[in-house]
């Protein structure tokens, strides 16, 4: 067996355990290796960032990991039939959704993209995303059979799918429309929603989605860092992003699945619920206008309601939204 599948043999027999000791002969036995040769992985395995408590009488002990996605974990943890059944892993991409878009032609639906960071990760309206180390950066390959003019509604349901795994952990997120996720007024996700469709029916889409996991807010630019946060800032320590991952890929085939097979006006109405922006005074900047006034819904097209001063309702499908209350 290659070096790099034993020292991921290894690993996984120290995660299987839960923390009980295993002796190097019983590692040695089952992957037909001599007790030095699996101290020599252990080793190397230190180096690597891997945390293994050994003691002469007892075995080795898998304390923690170091803070990088693990595929082959997230497979045997994933409880989704769709959602991730493909998972490529990047150490570094100049963008998830770039090569989403290149190979999402050829993939299956539910292919997911995930690098460590981006080179040249991008947000609403071609503005930079700060995708420092610790994050969670990932595009998803979707493929509904969906008019155009429902293409926002996906977002909507992105937003819920990552509200959900973050309150999950013990953080108070909400939603910020179009695309944002915060908590307590601060950015920690947001979305991007692009679409390759052809008169009017979608051929498929890619669902960009930038969470701040582990990130080290110290490592963002002032102007970023003030408006943003992190989990592990939120919850004042670290979280295993593998794990969240696997939540966060379930919550989303959840959400899907009740987008293809429920009444849009279920889902509107927990986007309500979990909403930030309904029931705010806001100014949204279209292409066209400038429109201020309070946000009091959102229709079944994933558009902004907002009534401005004059009485006057205005239905917003796409624009910058500030608050200015």
């Amino acid at each position: 067996m290659p070096v790099n599948d034993n020292k991921k043999a290894i690993i996984s027999i120290l995660r299987k355990s839960e923390g009980t000791p295993v002796s190097g002969q019983e590692i040695g036995e089952k992957l037909g290796i001599t007790r030095a040769m699996v101290w020599k992985y252990i080793k190397a395995l230190r180096k690597e960032g891997y945390d293994v408590r050994s003691s002469p009488k007892t075995g080795y002990i898998l304390d923690s990991c170091p803070d990088k996605i693990d595929p082959e974990m997230l497979q045997s943890i994933l409880k989704t039939t769709l959602i991730g059944s493909d998972v490529h892993y990047y150490s570094e991409l100049e963008s998830t959704n770039n090569t989403a878009r290149e190979i999402a032609p050829q993939v299956s639906e539910g292919t997911v993209i995930i690098a460590e960071t981006q080179k040249s990760g991008r947000g609403r309206l071609g503005k930079e995303w700060q995708s420092v180390s610790g994050g969670l950066w990932l595009s998803l390959i979707l493929k509904p059979s969906i008019p155009l003019e429902n293409l926002s509604r996906v977002t909507l349901v992105a937003g819920i799918a990552v509200t959900n795994a973050l309150r999950s952990m013990g953080v108070d997120a909400h939603i910020k429309w179009p695309n944002d996720v915060l908590v307590k007024g601060k950015k920690i996700c947001g979305i991007l929603t692009e679409v390759s469709a052809e008169i009017g029916k979608v051929d498929y889409v890619i669902l960009g989605i930038g969470i701040n996991v582990n990130v080290k807010l110290s490592e963002l630019t002032d102007d970023v860092r003030r408006n943003s946060t992190s989990v592990s800032n939120e919850m004042g320590k670290p979280l295993d992003r593998t794990s969240f991952l696997a939540s966060l890929l379930y919550e989303l085939e959840q959400q899907y699945i009740r987008f293809k097979t429920r009444q849009f006006a279920e889902i509107v109405d927990e986007w309500i619920n979990l909403s930030d922006t309904i029931g705010r005074n806001v100014r949204v900047k279209t292409p066209a206008m400038l429109i201020e006034g309070k946000a009091i819904g959102i229709t079944e097209k994933g558009a902004l309601v907002v009534l401005d001063q004059n009485d006057k309702k205005h239905e917003i499908i796409a624009g910058n939204c500030r608050y200015s209350d």
